[in-house]
């Protein structure tokens, strides 16, 4: 199983805190379309969907324990780091951010943009879901990346290429569209690009399920789960 320091591919901590330094929370913008309360308040975001809804592909057990056990613990962690905390009570994009400048203490980071990344990723699947993307953002897709079968390609590259633990991200930055991957916790929102769809590549998302067939679990994600009316969302 994989550790927050393992080996890191793609953007540093280095390189991710630096961009962080230069942002101002107006440059931050929110990826998870209709939760504003939900992060002002940080109460621990539902689950939407039962936890059988994604089998075949994401079994219930998977599930149980990815979203009981894994996220409800960024969750109570964020909470506890953020008692008496200056940013308590900020928008979860900001804790997300600020932290990220705090290289002495990384626990806030790791936790906030954990917490952040998985109600991401569990927001961004549905039963039924995957394939071509519809109207706008397939439009967009095909401009940036040629075709669908491209991007699909690059995206599943881009996440068999991330050692260890991390995330394989479609973002929009600077009007186009790209994807990304990010080790460990780190997200492209302290990089200024705007998240549209994470699969998540860290081994307790896949491995009851897949074992060590990581692009099994990818092919099921692109062809069976992807919610592209959440992405299309989260395009603006």
């Amino acid at each position: 199983m994989t550790t927050e320091n393992d080996s890191k591919q793609g953007l540093t901590r280095r390189e991710f805190t630096g961009l962080a330094a230069g942002l101002t929370a107006a440059a931050v913008v929110s990826g998870l379309a209709g939760t504003a309360k939900a992060q002002q308040t940080l109460a621990f975001p539902a689950l939407p969907y039962p936890e059988d809804a994604l089998e075949p592909y994401i079994s219930a057990r998977t599930l149980s324990f990815h979203y009981g056990k894994h996220h409800r613990a960024y969750y109570d962690n964020t909470v506890k780091l953020l008692s008496g905390n200056p940013l308590a009570g900020q928008l979860l994009e900001k804790i997300i951010v600020e932290s990220a400048k705090d290289q002495a203490s990384p626990a806030l980071f790791n936790n906030s943009a954990q917490l952040w990344n998985h109600t991401f990723y569990f927001q961004g699947m549905k039963k039924g879901g995957g394939g071509p993307a519809p109207g706008k953002i397939g439009e967009m897709i095909n401009k940036s990346f040629g075709s669908m079968d491209n991007f699909h390609k690059e995206f599943v590259d881009a996440a068999m290429g991330q050692f260890g633990s991390g995330w394989a991200w479609l973002v929009a930055d600077n009007g186009n569209l790209k994807v990304v991957k990010t080790p460990n916790a780190v997200n492209p929102l302290v990089a200024g690009q705007k998240p549209i769809l994470t699969a998540d590549v860290w081994e307790h998302a896949y491995y009851l399920d897949y074992q060590n067939r990581r692009k099994d679990y990818l092919e099921a994600f692109m062809d069976h789960l992807i919610d592209w009316d959440f992405a299309a969302k989260n395009l603006g």
